[in-house]
């Protein structure tokens, strides 16, 4: 099989890398597309780090591979433009103001607590606001990932495993599921991208090997040794990292199961930081530095950077761990259509968190209905920003519950 080779610019400096994702980090809000709509105007664009053919290819690597897409997207540019170095410092970048925003609410959360009326009414404003926001994730990405008769059929099924076996065990057999009705029925589409430029990125492929065995060894290390209390945080983190496909917002199911189910966080703590986690920039990944921050042990800023680490270790893993494979695997059609039931079946899994516990947990009388619905209006129909709605929900939150406590 041949090595993915390309040739390399890695021409810029560490410090240009870091700044430029730094930018970035401040500014791009929006989720995983609008970040990779930003990343082509800034590098393609305004910089010309790269040309359209070679960052449409990087980015359809970064959309096969499960991790967060635009996270890999970064890795992958800050490496082409100054190696291994670039690779750390677009990621530390992009991630740094976003990871710091929600270890300090994680902080926030545990030394404050949440018993005080107005703090209750703002965390049940941000409950609120994640049902409409998981709802719209789930509308956008079945138009996207199940537009058809057998795609939509595989996405009611991995809905219907997700919701009838409750957990992880559920969660994997639905993509186990996906993935093997996807080879029954062909892909939504066939084939690679013809004609696409290599990525300008070598990896030996002994270096591939490797880092795919070190993933592989993370992963089935829990089966065989007791994972200590203070690394139950980064466990989870590491295995929803390494098992999210099909956007970021997936990720919701894989944490729930293994820190709500488990007890390491409460449910209404985990909807409080997902909530948040639409109001800020960078990555939603750093929803898991929030959970890492409020975990009890080893908990604040120690365990916000534990769970960090650990869910985007996987994405870095696996992508520089593929690239020796890429061009062969993007030409062979049964791994997208393998890929293609995968997706249909994960935003399956997203409806079943949907109802629970999102839903359950923040739905108890009709005006909170009303109030999600509001919600969804402005985010789907109005395009409101999602970090604006949810401001604008924890503040009205917090007015009410202070209201009421007079």
């Amino acid at each position: 099989m041949p090595e993915s080779r390309v040739p390399s610019p890695a021409s810029g400096s560490v410090i240009e890398v870091f700044l430029a994702f730094l930018k970035l980090g401040l500014t791009a809000f929006g989720g995983p597309v609008a970040h990779i709509g930003y990343f082509r105007t800034e590098f393609v664009e305004r910089r010309r780090w790269l040309d359209d053919a070679a960052y449409a290819d990087m980015v359809a690597l970064c959309q096969f591979l499960p991790g967060p897409a635009s996270s890999q997207v970064g890795l992958a540019l800050g490496a082409r433009r100054a190696g291994v170095p670039g690779a750390a410092v677009a990621w530390i970048g992009f991630t740094l103001p976003s990871a710091a925003l929600m270890i300090l609410a994680g902080w926030g959360a545990v030394a404050f607590g949440t018993d005080a009326p107005a703090t209750g009414a703002a965390i049940h404003g941000l409950k609120l606001v994640a049902v409409a926001v998981v709802a719209q994730a789930v509308r956008q990405m079945a138009e996207r990932l199940a537009d058809d008769a057998r795609h939509a059929t595989i996405l009611v099924a991995g809905a219907t495993v997700a919701l009838v076996l409750p957990g992880l065990a559920g969660q994997l057999s639905a993509i186990a599921l996906g993935a093997i009705a996807g080879l029954l029925v062909g892909g939504r589409r066939t084939g690679g991208t013809p004609g696409a430029a290599p990525l300008t990125m070598h990896v030996p492929m002994p270096v591939g090997l490797a880092l795919l065995a070190v993933l592989a060894l993370l992963m089935a290390a829990p089966l065989v040794i007791v994972v200590p209390d203070a690394l139950r945080i980064a466990e989870a983190s590491f295995r929803a990292g390494a098992l999210v496909f099909g956007g970021g917002h997936v990720v919701l199911p894989l944490l729930e199961a293994d820190t709500v189910r488990t007890g390491i966080v409460t449910s209404d703590t985990f909807l409080a930081g997902y909530g948040l986690a639409q109001a800020v920039p960078g990555p939603l990944f750093t929803f898991a530095a929030f959970l890492g921050s409020t975990a009890p042990t080893p908990g604040g800023v120690a365990g916000g950077l534990l769970a960090l680490a650990a869910i985007f270790l996987p994405s870095a893993l696996v992508l520089f761990g593929f690239l020796p494979f890429w061009d062969r695997l993007r030409a062979w059609p049964p791994a997208r259509a393998g890929l293609d039931g995968i997706n249909a079946a994960v935003v399956g899994l997203l409806v079943a968190v949907l109802y629970d516990p999102v839903a359950t947990a923040a739905i108890g009388e009709p005006r909170d209905l009303a109030a999600v619905l509001v919600a969804y209006l402005l985010l789907q129909v109005w395009r409101v920003p999602p970090w604006a709605v949810v401001v604008g929900y924890g503040l009205v939150g917090a007015a009410v519950g202070a209201a009421g406590a007079i």
